[in-house]
């Protein structure tokens, strides 16, 4: 059985999203300011497709963190579409093709019937709460890791739950002073640091999480 992992950028004041989000802006104001050093980089643009960016430790990273993963959870304001009962037209922020490649079990308390999408990715979406989603996400996983992609909150969730294994944090030398923190009512985790890695942009952090003995 894989790991339980999870990658995000963060802000020096401890923010992974802006304040004021909305479906037209759903990473908050300033928010696109956390991920300036990923959009940078060759990884990613080649993740999508595109030429150009830059090498270097900051496009390793962004290469490193999408190997090994089988499945991913994410919670309903990060798949989107607003609150409440589902509109069958959203079919999330990323267009046909989505970047995961692998089923995604989004955490919601409104049924909806699974949505396969290009390039592998499937959406499944799950009303009986975060240890049922991570459960099922270990299934389809096997072998491979399973990643908590976000938002905040169930990032929140899953590790107070003493669930995950592994957070990669990606901190941008950014002050936001408002919107959606990470690290609340998380309990006391024993974050143990396994890798650092610098650039001008970006500083990145690796954590092995354990439990008080």
């Amino acid at each position: 059985m894989g790991k339980v992992t999870c990658q995000i950028s963060i802000s020096l004041d401890g923010f992974v999203a802006g304040p004021n989000q909305s479906l037209e802006n759903p990473i908050g104001e300033g928010g696109m300011r956390l991920h300036e050093w990923l959009v940078a980089t060759a990884a990613w643009r080649r993740h999508q497709g595109l030429a150009g960016g830059e090498s270097g430790p900051d496009s390793d990273v962004a290469d490193e963190v999408t190997q090994g993963i089988g499945a991913y959870v994410m919670g309903r304001h990060m798949f989107g579409g607003g609150s409440g009962a589902w509109d069958p037209a959203w079919r999330g922020w990323w267009g046909e093709n989505p970047p995961y490649h692998v089923p995604v079990f989004v955490l919601t308390h409104h049924p909806r019937e699974s949505l396969p999408m290009h390039g592998g990715t499937i959406f499944n979406f799950v009303t009986d709460g975060p240890a049922a989603a991570l459960a099922m996400a270990r299934a389809a996983a096997g072998d491979l890791d399973v990643s908590i992609a976000g938002g905040a909150s169930t990032i929140r969730q899953y590790l107070a739950a003493g669930s995950l294994d592994e957070l990669y944090l990606h901190i941008a030398p950014v002050i936001l002073g408002a919107g959606e923190r990470l690290l609340e009512d998380v309990g006391d985790p024993v974050l143990e640091p396994v890798k650092v890695v610098a650039s001008a942009a970006v500083t990145h952090v690796k954590y092995r999480i354990t439990k008080k003995q």
